[in-house]
């Protein structure tokens, strides 16, 4: 996993990468997957600290592999709980291709991410991506016909203050134009992957991409 920037905008601190160890439950070998990365920095100013994800995927069934993401998930959780004990009112998000829904365990019960902004206590985390999820239906990726939101960007309380003189959240979304949207065959609808049936699409991605906006007053 990696982080884009714009240097004139964001300015790094510090940065760590965080392996996930599982392991399978027969032979008991470690199985290796994406480190969890926590950059901190400086946005026009402002300390904030970022974790990007790529959870464990759901090859061989979602029951199967449940608990590898529930595992990545306490790592995640780890992480910020690390930096709140330093700063109770932290700015994090997390972000990433979860490979789980809003709904499942990993995010709902570990993460404890809430849907509503007044339910989020210090050092708890909002997730505006439920909603999106769970009552308009909506989603970023599809598999045969079932839409899924693995991708999720979530942020932590201090976040949510509406006066805005510092960075603030404002709303959150998914990219999902018409341009990357498959027009015909039996991908129609599904978001334009880059390779289908062996060969190179002209596309971009079998995820739509998710964003949020932060805002704050120019004075």
């Amino acid at each position: 996993v990696g982080l884009m920037y714009q240097k004139d905008v964001f300015q790094p601190i510090s940065k760590s990468t965080h392996a996930l160890k599982i392991f399978d439950d027969i032979t008991r070998k470690q199985i290796y997957t994406r480190d969890q990365l926590l950059v901190s920095g400086k946005l026009d100013g402002e300390l904030l600290h970022i974790i990007v994800n790529h959870w464990p995927s759901r090859r061989g069934g979602e029951a199967r592999s449940r608990a590898k993401r529930v595992a990545a998930a306490k790592l995640n959780k780890h992480l910020m709980d690390s930096i709140q004990v330093k700063d109770p009112y932290a700015k994090i998000i997390t972000m990433g291709d979860l490979n789980d829904n809003p709904t499942n365990a990993s995010v709902k019960d570990v993460l404890k991410a809430k849907r509503k902004k007044k339910d989020v206590k210090i050092k708890g985390i909002y997730n505006p991506f439920i909603n999106m999820f769970k009552k308009q239906g909506l989603g970023t990726g599809a598999y045969r016909d079932s839409w899924s939101l693995f991708d999720q960007i979530m942020i932590t309380k201090p976040f949510l203050k509406k006066d805005y003189t510092n960075w603030s959240y404002y709303k959150a979304g998914i990219f999902n134009k018409n341009y990357l949207v498959n027009k015909k065959g039996r991908y129609k609808g599904y978001p334009l992957r880059s390779f289908a049936d062996g060969g190179f699409t002209g596309g971009f991605s079998d995820h739509f991409p998710v964003y949020i906006y932060l805002i704050k007053e120019i004075k």
